[in-house]
């Protein structure tokens, strides 16, 4: 099968990240925000977007809201609804290290445990190289040195009936040259198929389980779940994303298949901040475990506010939450263009998160 149509729903993926944004809350505590549906609309102009939609959460409620551009290609549909679901893409690997850590807390796991301690098989059957080196710690930060499985062009985003096991994910990386050390930071979306494998053994659940009982049944999530199946499609209102073929012609990716990656809760902007609000209140993690979460600090606005983001075919999601857990800005764009070609859409979420966390800045 041709790379052009393999270039991967994970080697896509953006790095979750984290911008400081002033908070904007003034000393009494009321929030002064800036106009959403005018910044959406700005979004909605990026070349390759097809719709946005962006929601202000503040202690819980919603604020504001913004959609803008359409539901479907070439401005049909209508605009996509507030409050509709959509791929949080790498963001559900957040959620993942969540879900370890708490392992951790609970003495079930140790940061510094090496991966063929965890998961035997990795260094009996050669899955992994250097098995016996890697730490659990590593593959949460991305510095294990593990290739990503979406490199060896086994994998076709069109590919709607093929089920594979994580273990397949983890041998289809094996065969990719390595390209860092232990330690080293390299970006691979197979660290966290290999942490997927460390909750279901240590939990006796598979991951959807685990995350709907430690995460989204608790923090109220109720329009979130783990995508699994292999012709897998968004349940209820949702904008629909397209993906170029091999002829550079977008095609739907509405169903996308689940079993390709480590990426695949859908979620809406309500419960993806309702996410936000937990992890940065302390409900989730004590201070010293909720510091290995990988998040790399740039300056933006001279305040602080968290900021994840993930991509895969189709989509662009991004959640901004200030560190005290109050104020979310939940934003996700759906896109006709190869994720690769789509830095802009990044840079102008950015922008429109500036002109409404940090109005008149």
């Amino acid at each position: 099968m041709s790379r052009a149509r393999t270039v991967g729903m994970t080697a896509m993926a953006s790095a979750m990240l984290a911008l400081s944004v002033q908070a904007p809350a003034t000393a009494d505590g009321k929030v002064t925000l800036g106009d959403v549906q005018q910044a959406i609309e700005n979004v909605a102009k990026t070349a390759g977007v097809v719709g946005v939609i962006g929601e202000v959460y503040v202690d819980g409620k919603r604020v504001a809201q913004g959609t803008a551009g359409s539901r479907l290609l070439d401005g049909k549909g209508g605009r996509i609804p507030p409050g509709s679901r959509y791929r949080i893409a790498s963001q559900t690997k957040l959620m993942e290290a969540t879900v370890i850590l708490q392992l951790v807390g609970e003495g079930k796991l140790k940061l510094d445990d090496k991966l063929s301690a965890v998961l035997p098989e990795m260094a009996e059957h050669d899955y992994v190289d250097r098995a016996d080196e890697i730490t659990v710690q590593q593959l949460i930060r991305h510095t294990s040195g593990i290739p990503d499985f979406m490199e060896s062009g086994k994998f076709d985003v069109f590919d709607f009936t093929t089920a594979y096991q994580l273990i397949d994910l983890v041998k289809a990386a094996r065969t990719v040259l390595r390209k860092g050390e232990p330690g080293q930071y390299l970006y691979s979306t197979t660290n966290y198929v290999l942490l997927g494998m460390i909750i279901e053994k240590l939990t006796g659940h598979d991951r959807a389980g685990e995350f709907k009982r430690r995460l989204f049944t608790p923090l109220g999530m109720k329009h979130t779940y783990l995508a699994t199946k292999v012709s897998d499609q968004i349940k209820g209102p949702h904008g629909h994303g397209y993906y170029p073929d091999a002829k550079g012609r977008p095609r739907d990716v509405d169903r996308l298949n689940a079993t390709i990656g480590a990426e695949g809760a859908i979620s809406t902007a309500h419960d993806v901040s309702a996410y936000y609000r937990a992890l940065n209140q302390g409900k989730l993690l004590p201070a010293d475990l909720q510091r290995q979460l990988p998040r790399p600090f740039p300056e933006l606005c001279g305040g602080t506010v968290s900021a994840a983001s993930g991509g895969m075919p189709g989509i662009s999601s991004t959640t901004f939450s200030s560190t005290d857990g109050r104020i979310q800005f939940a934003v996700a764009a759906t896109l006709k263009i190869d994720n690769e070609q789509a830095m802009a859409v990044g840079d102008a979420v950015t922008q429109a998160a500036k002109a409404v966390l940090c109005p008149g800045q």
